[in-house]
């Protein structure tokens, strides 16, 4: 009892001192560690300052930055996973921070953007479906939190936040140079609109988290990486965004496929 008063004691020393502390299970005890990682979190921080960048360009008018800030987001954001795991410096405030960052670099900043690029014009329309893109990455965001470990690693359940927001930064990248249009904004309402939706839906896509980076491949793989760069390179807004919307596209399709084989095998 006197040790649990004690150990009580220095959690709330450490909270006045304004330290994160965190208990970890080492070897079957407990373990409190202070303090945070800075790799992995500077790399959160550097995506969130890249989705704060976009927001911040958009209202400037610079749209095309904008959109390639939410793209370097998406690489910081699969970068400091990635460093965490590497370096072993996984932490329940990593991916607290994270999920936050992730909220405003692919839920608020791919919204705003598209809304101050095209979806103002539109009135209430406009901004209504901003705010269900926005709500679906918040909700995409915490299911994910809540069912990790307890779905299969090969699949999402629901769009990925930053596919959607590719799918909205590179249409945004493709056409910002173009003048408004009565196409060109219903197109910017059902990507962004769907987007939202698809994020909160139960559809599956693939996660290719099960993809060995790690192990050997034969030499022409590194030429076809090299073509898959320079194909990138050519028109990046136009690849990118083409890339994303498929992506988008083959959840619902695979669906479809698969309800159409259960329903001809009922038949037979």
């Amino acid at each position: 009892m006197s040790e649990d008063k004690t150990e009580s004691s220095h959690v709330i020393d450490d909270i006045e001192a304004g330290e994160v502390v965190e208990e970890e299970v080492i070897g079957g005890t407990r373990v409190r560690r202070k303090g945070i990682y800075l790799l992995p979190n500077a790399l959160t921080t550097a995506s969130l300052f890249s989705g704060f960048f976009a927001i911040v360009s958009a209202a400037n008018g610079m749209f095309d930055n904008a959109a390639i800030a939410i793209f370097v987001s998406m690489i910081l954001d699969g970068l400091d996973g990635r460093v965490a795991r590497m370096t072993n410096t996984q932490s329940k405030f990593g991916e607290e921070y994270d999920s936050l960052a992730d909220m405003v670099a692919f839920g608020v900043a791919p919204g705003l953007v598209a809304f101050f690029w095209s979806l103002n014009e539109m009135g209430k329309i406009g901004w209504a479906v901003t705010f269900i893109f926005v709500a679906g990455a918040a909700l995409r965001l915490a299911r994910f939190n809540t069912q990790i470990g307890s779905v299969d690693k090969k699949y999402f359940v629901g769009l990925a936040s930053p596919a959607a927001a590719a799918c909205v930064a590179g249409l945004v990248w493709c056409f910002h140079d173009d003048q408004p249009s009565n196409w060109l904004s219903m197109l910017t309402l059902l990507i962004v609109g769907g987007g939202g939706m698809l994020m909160v839906s139960n559809i599956l896509y693939r996660s290719f988290k099960d993809l060995d980076l790690r192990g050997r491949v034969p030499f022409a793989a590194i030429l076809l990486v090299v073509l898959i760069f320079v194909v990138i390179a050519l028109d990046p807004a136009t690849v990118l965004f083409s890339v994303f919307l498929l992506y988008a596209l083959s959840g619902p399709v695979r669906a479809l496929l698969r309800r159409a084989r259960r329903s001809s095998r009922a038949a037979e």
